[in-house]
This record gives C-alpha cells, structure tokens and sequence, in this order.
C-alpha cells in the first residue's frame, strides 16, 4: 500500500484553492468539468448515508451554488425528488454557476423559509468558503429555521457562515456533514467552525496534487506523515547517555506539575530526566520520581552548575516553578545556553510585557506553549488562531503552540500546523504540563523544534483518545508507549 505523502496533510486558504482551480482550468479541466465533478461527489456522499427523500438545495449566486445545481441535477437523475432554492435572481448566476443552472433545466423558487415546508435533506450550497462577512438575511433565516426544524444539512465546501480561512461562524447552521473539495481548509479545522462541519470528506474533483507545488501551501493538518521519520529510534549501540538527558526544574509547593512533565520527557524516550528542586521538596519528589533524577538546588548558583552541564541537552521550565524572579532567570540562563528550550505555565507569565526579552535572551531553537489566556498577556498580535500564533513566533523568534481544542503549532518562518485529533477530555488539569514534558524529551534527544512540538501535540491527542472517558493527567504519560508504536 502507498504511504501518504506529505502533500496529503496540505491545508489551503481559500485564495489557494482558488489558484488551485485557476491553474486546473488553464491546464484543461474546466471551471465547468470541475463544478460538475463537485456535484457529482455530493451527491455521492449524500448516497452512502441516506436513503431517497425529499432534498432541498440551497443555491447561492456564486460557484457554491453552481455546485449546488450539479448536485441537484445527479440526484434527480438518481431518482431522488430535488427542488431546488436560489438566492437572488437568476440573472444574478454568472459563468459556470449560470451553466449549471440551465443544466439543472428544473424550476427554482426563492430561497426563503417556507421553502423548506416537505424537505427532509438540505444541501447547503449557499456561500462556502469565500464568504467575507456575517450570514444575513434570507440565507440566515432559512439556515436557522431548517436548523429549528432539525432537518439533516449536506454543507458543500463549507457551512454557509463559516469562514473559510478562520473557522470564524456567524449564524451558521451546524451540517451533519460536510463536503469539501482537493484540500481541507483551515475553517474546516480552526473551531467553532470545525463544529459545524459534522462529518467532513474530502473529495477529489479532478484537481492534481501536482498543483500543490505551485501553490505552495505553509499550513499543514497535524499528521505523523509530516513527521514520523524524524522521531528519535534507538539505536542497537545507544546507551541512556545518547539518548538525550533532559533538565527539568522543579517547584514548590506546587510539585505535581513538573514531576507529570518528567514522566511525560522520559515516557517519550529520553534517555535521562533530572529535575532540579528546591530542597524542601526533595522528599516529595524523590519518593514520587524512581527512574528520574531529583537534584536539589539551594542557590541560583546550584541550577548554573546544572545548566552548564555538556550532558544536557534539553530544557524545561515553567510547570509548577512559581512566578518570580528565581523563574525568570533560569528561563534566561536556560536561552543563553543555546541548547533546545521549553517554555511552559509560570515561565512564559514572569515573561508577560517583554515577550522580546525571549528573543534577545534566545540562543538556540526554543519552544513556547500558551494556553490562549497566557497568550494574550504575552502577545498583542491581533486576527484569527493561525494569524496569532504565527504573528507571535515571528515577533520572538520561537516555535509557538498556541493550546487548545485546535491547538496551533507555529514557525517563526511562516509555517504552522494545526491539530485536530485532541479529545475534549485533555480539559484536565495538568495535561498541558504532560505536553510540555513531552516537547523537552523529544527535543533532548535531538528533533528539530517544529516538528518536536508537532509530533508532541500529536501524540498527546493519540495518547488522551485512547484512554476514552475518566482521563486525568497523571494516565497521559503511560499511555504515550502504545501511542508511539502505532507509528
């Protein structure tokens, strides 16, 4: 069987899937070929879940309703009852919509709430994707009231209302499922859009994966494709030593949080986990902590000794340190050391105000995890998830995963990825410390820090939806074994 290639994991906006058909078209599949191609794939997908009834397509002025038209057409040719509902006039349909809408060659009524009266399917084929602005007046009255009436909604591309390129959704209606075309969009994953897909599929309509070079996507599905031949594998000589040490520190009274990242480091296979801890919590750690290493540190002088140790060879602070100056100057000394750097919890709050301090401290790859509340202390950047995370890692020149139910994984040179296989269950206190862990241990034994961060977010997803229902933090860093030798 073939693997997937990396292009497969390729997300496009919606002015490249516009290029995309642009450059399709000039090669010699038409704007027309392809629109009926879309049709043709609705209607299949709409095939395999339901049985024939009533359906009712919604059809926009635009190339979403062309595609709409295409639908309508293969179903009644299927044998299936169709009418179809047009927003506007029909003088309005331009180009390939236009063809379509002659092809469809049945009546149109107007698109307005009392056209759903006997439907028992809707295919929203609206606006899709290039939609700008808020859902309003007719599209939106019908859309809720199809929604209050719970009949199933077939979107195509998108749910109207969802925009494309953010995910963003203003009085979108939630589809049961949704077909959209070539690639993914990033509102196909960003939330709330996500929720409103339902079912998504992919459908290929004649558009090359050759294409791709030339478009030249910088935003990617989180998939092990990206990265799973990049994950650290023992080797048959590696001794703990060659497999990466990791450097941990450790707080007090909060102690929990660092000893779930070493576990979670050492669970990713590194090789060696110290945690550095003030003396008081020794005792906690040490009888907690068997296989990894509990130092204690009574001086900031103590954790320079352990910092400018050759032997380690990656960094973790912020889980449980504490929010004062002793944190911050390690976050720094642990920059300047020019080894691979995490930056969690209470070492990116003693940051908030001078995000550029990271930056100017920064000797080596780096890699900040914010839960958005910690974020937007940090960062001013302004726009969607994507645009956020992307604006932060340029301004300070780190790999930035920016958390949550669709967390973003950034580069400071413009590529991001973004995650869709988190459970809701990681609502857990003390997942984001095991996350953390995880990103330290891959780095210390030698990944790059983007592909690090994203094979971390993906195996912590893996590991949680595995486990099912009564997932607490401490369950994560058992559960990493079984996740990495699926890969």
């Amino acid at each position: 069987m073939m693997k997937p290639s990396r292009s497969a994991a390729a997300v496009l906006d919606v002015a490249q899937m516009g290029e995309a058909d642009r450059r399709t078209a000039a090669a010699g599949t038409s704007t027309v070929q392809l629109m009926d191609n879309a049709g043709r794939a609705v209607a299949r997908e709409i095939h395999r879940r339901w049985r024939a009834r009533q359906v009712l397509v919604l059809a926009g002025p635009g190339n979403n309703g062309g595609d709409g038209f295409a639908a309508a057409r293969q179903l009644a040719a299927d044998g299936w009852p169709v009418r179809v509902a047009l927003l506007g006039s029909r003088e309005r349909l331009r180009g390939a919509a236009r063809e379509h809408a002659d092809r469809w060659g049945g009546p149109m009524e107007a698109l307005v709430p009392a056209a759903l009266d006997g439907a028992e399917l809707i295919v929203d084929a609206v606006f899709g994707a290039g939609l700008n602005r808020a859902l309003e007046g007719a599209a939106r009255d019908t859309l809720a009231a199809a929604a209050a009436r719970m009949i199933p909604i077939v979107a195509v591309d998108v749910p109207s209302g969802v925009l494309g390129d953010s995910g963003a959704a203003s009085a979108a209606a939630a589809a049961k499922l949704t077909v959209t075309f070539f690639r993914k969009k990033p509102g196909h994953l960003l939330l709330p859009g996500r929720a409103l897909c339902g079912e998504l599929v992919v459908a290929d309509i004649g558009i090359a994966p050759s294409v791709l070079a030339e478009v030249a996507p910088n935003t990617f599905e989180n998939d092990p494709v990206l990265w799973a031949t990049a994950l650290p594998r023992p080797e048959p000589g590696s001794n703990k030593y060659t497999r990466g040490h990791a450097l941990i520190v450790g707080g007090y009274p909060m102690t929990g949080a660092a000893r779930l990242a070493a576990r979670a480091a050492a669970r990713a296979g590194c090789g060696l986990v110290t945690v550095a801890v003030p003396p008081a919590a020794l005792a906690v750690y040490a009888a907690a902590l068997t296989s990894i290493i509990v130092k204690p540190v009574a001086t900031p002088q103590d954790l320079q000794e352990l910092i400018a140790d050759a032997k380690v060879s990656a960094f973790l602070v912020g889980p449980g340190a504490g929010v004062g100056p002793e944190t911050l100057a390690a976050a720094l000394a642990m920059l300047e050391s020019g080894r691979p750097t995490v930056l969690d919890a209470d070492a990116l709050t003693v940051l908030q105000g001078d995000p550029k301090r990271l930056l100017r401290a920064r000797g080596g790859a780096c890699v900040i995890t914010p839960h958005e509340g910690e974020f937007r202390r940090l960062f001013a950047c302004a726009g969607d998830k994507l645009a956020r995370a992307r604006g932060a890692a340029a301004q300070v020149g780190a790999v930035v995963v920016l958390k949550g139910s669709d967390t973003v994984i950034a580069a400071p040179d413009g590529r991001a990825i973004i995650n869709s296989n988190a459970p809701p269950t990681l609502a857990t206190a003390g997942s984001g410390d095991v996350l953390a862990g995880i990103v330290a241990g891959l780095l210390a034994q030698g990944m790059q820090a983007f592909d690090a961060a994203a094979a971390a977010v993906w195996l912590h997803g893996a590991a949680a939806a595995a486990f099912g229902p009564g997932l607490i933090a401490e369950d994560l860093p058992d559960l990493l074994p079984c996740a990495l030798r699926g890969l």
